[in-house]
């Protein structure tokens, strides 16, 4: 089943909706919290929540691409829990490393506090990402919004760690450095 006819089935309040886009997108889904997680069990109750989030969602909003509508509610999800299991210690794995790293861009305390300047915030990054070559892009995609270890984008692109290193701490620099010129941080 194609996403319009998902998102149609959303609008219906067809229960069908969410056993489809599972079908579909679930697997991807899974791989995004785990990423973050690291564990298989937590990973799936995200991936539940995030259906039902997106359940809840959908209408009134109308996804343009479905996949990754529910891969941000899914990482959304898998952050905030990472954070709530990790209240009282620090913890490692990869979510840890990639809140540091998406510190040193965007201030957690200072985000983004109204939705426009959200807005503003989400247009810069994606017209940032646009800019970058490809090999670049796919690197801070699977690092930032996947939170895929540095080894296994290093392996999937046929890279040393080294090399994927180098990449995301020159790619930080340069949106960091973009969005002081715009004026968003």
């Amino acid at each position: 089943m194609n996403d319009v006819d998902i998102i149609g089935l959303f609008f219906k309040r067809d229960e069908r909706a969410l056993s489809e886009v599972s079908a579909k997108y679930g697997a991807y889904c899974f791989t995004v919290a785990k990423n973050i997680l690291g564990v298989p069990a937590d990973a799936e109750e995200c991936v539940s929540s995030a259906l039902f989030k997106a359940w809840e969602t959908i209408p009134p909003k109308r996804p343009e691409k479905l996949r990754l509508y529910l891969a941000r509610i899914t990482r959304s999800v898998a952050f905030n829990r990472f954070r709530e299991m990790n209240r009282q210690k620090r913890g490692g794995g990869e979510a840890a490393l990639v809140l540091d790293e998406l510190a040193e861009i965007v201030p957690a305390e200072g985000g983004a506090a109204s939705e426009a300047e959200y807005r503003e915030l989400k247009a810069a990054v994606n017209a940032f990402l646009r800019a970058l070559p490809e090999r670049e892009r796919r690197i801070f995609v699977a690092r930032v919004f996947r939170a895929e270890p540095v080894k296994a984008i290093a392996r999937g692109l046929g890279m040393t760690e080294g090399a994927v290193m180098t990449s995301l701490s020159r790619t930080r620099k340069k949106l960091r450095q973009k969005l002081i010129d715009e004026e968003i941080i």
